[in-house]
């Protein structure tokens, strides 16, 4: 993960550098995408897998108000996972486990608009809302429980969480959206949080998010 947020971090550096070099072309008129953006996410983090949805209108050529909504496991730092004699994954006073699902508003705001080209698209995006934490427990009666089974025993703790990210859109096809981004999420309960591991609770979750967006424009 840390190689592809270094990747994200030289792309700008490269096509500024590559729009130098042809400084003395006649310069282009800005491209005009579609207002509208709607897709899927892919999401990737220390505590496991995510999935999410987005929609985004954009408000002038720079800035696009967003929503998105997306549900990612969470886990507790201290949690450690060994593999038992079967090949299972198992981890010691593990008590519950736990699913993230905030519903995020928020504004993107493009950069580097003059020096980068439009094949390149950097943004930072800043969100705010309403979260919902999901815990299962991960043992009954003194033996594990399946995830799917678990379900019928949740519960749901909200709070509220945002984020700040930094990333890119790629290509100049006015139709479909491609895009890379890394995002900073937390939130804070302010009850004593969620117990996944025995004795143990946690009042803020969260922590840095790879995402891989695909979508379209409309």
């Amino acid at each position: 993960m840390k190689k592809i947020i270094l990747l994200l971090l030289i792309l700008p550096i490269i096509s500024i550098n590559a729009q130098r070099i042809g400084e003395m072309a006649p310069e282009q008129p800005p491209e005009k995408f579609p207002a509208n953006q709607f897709g899927a996410d892919l999401m990737f983090s220390d505590g496991g897998f995510g999935l999410g949805t987005f929609y985004g209108r954009s408000i002038n050529e720079y800035l696009t108000a967003f929503v998105d909504f997306s549900i990612s496991e969470t886990k507790d730092d201290r949690e450690i996972e060994y593999i038992d004699y079967w090949g299972m994954p198992i981890s010691i006073n593990k008590k519950n486990r736990s699913l993230l699902a905030p519903l995020n508003f928020g504004l993107k705001q493009r950069i580097f608009s003059s020096t980068v080209t439009e094949n390149l698209r950097p943004y930072i995006s800043l969100a705010i809302g309403p979260s919902m934490v999901v815990t299962s427990p991960y043992v009954k009666n003194g033996e594990r429980i399946e995830f799917f089974n678990s379900l019928k025993y949740a519960k749901a703790h909200f709070t509220v969480g945002g984020y700040i990210g930094f990333g890119a859109d790629f290509g100049i096809s006015k139709k479909s959206l491609a895009g890379l981004s890394v995002k900073y999420y937390t939130a804070r309960f302010f009850n004593k949080g969620i117990e996944n591991l025995t004795g143990k609770f946690r009042k803020t979750v969260g922590g840095i998010f790879l995402t891989i967006k695909i979508g379209m424009m409309y």
